[in-house]
């Protein structure tokens, strides 16, 4: 199958690129701990903003046709790729901080996110968790209280949530390598506490060509863009 072999070959590039990137990886775990630092607990291993390349393997698996397909199909029409990256988590010692709090994310009506484990995730890897029934489509319209009233993004606890959904509906992307999670990220979500284990992910996001979100990555003067129609609409600016 086309999306197994797309698969390995992200997998594959993605251990390589771990080789390569050794030493920047050891101090980003060294810093992990560091309760100053901004998601000191997550090295994006493509940089913060990659150059968009369309042949790479980064952007071919966030088009190939079944997962852009169930975004469309989420939206309604046609979307447009805004964000991709890999994830590298390292366990900490520190309690729950920044995307490791339930938050919503902003920019959009919906926000819709794929996840592909790289690694084998469990409990111990800080794995995605999400409240059932708070994304735009759901029933539950109530807000979580925040631990800071200040903050713009209003990050939430555990017992603030627990009074607006019950922990029994919380889903958590427990699974293998190769498992793969949509979430619609404008409800209720958090992720990436490790205590245990490492987590590797690749992450794309799509959205609405009137997205507030800005691009996630560089354009350069030209590139090549697909001849598929939807491929194309996604690359488009």
């Amino acid at each position: 199958m086309q999306s197994e072999s797309l698969f390995g070959e992200l997998k594959a590039t993605v251990d390589e690129l771990e080789n390569d990137l050794s030493d920047q990886i050891a101090r980003a775990r060294a810093a992990a701990n560091d309760p100053e630092g901004w998601k000191t607990f997550l090295l994006e291993l493509l940089g913060k903003r990659p150059v968009l390349d369309p042949n790479s393997i980064h952007v071919r698996f966030a088009l190939e046709n079944p997962i852009l397909q169930i975004a469309n199909a989420y939206f309604g029409m046609r979307t447009v790729l805004r964000y991709y990256n890999v994830w590298h988590n390292f366990p900490t010692r520190l309690p729950a901080r920044d995307s490791q709090l339930w938050h919503r994310d902003p920019g959009d009506l919906y926000m819709l996110k794929v996840f592909v484990h790289l690694s084998d995730v469990d409990e111990g890897a800080g794995p995605f968790i999400y409240a059932g029934g708070t994304h735009p489509k759901g029933r539950v319209r109530r807000r979580p209280g925040s631990i800071d009233p200040h903050d713009r993004v209003k990050r939430s606890d555990d017992s603030q949530m627990a009074k607006v959904v019950e922990p029994e509906k919380w889903i958590q992307g427990i699974g293998p390598k190769g498992t793969i999670i949509f979430a619609d990220t404008r409800g209720y979500h958090k992720g990436g506490w490790a205590r245990e284990h490492d987590r590797v992910m690749y992450v794309c996001m799509f959205n609405s060509k009137a997205t507030k979100y800005p691009e996630s990555f560089e354009r350069a003067r030209s590139i090549s863009i697909p001849l598929d129609g939807e491929q194309a609409f996604a690359l488009s600016q």
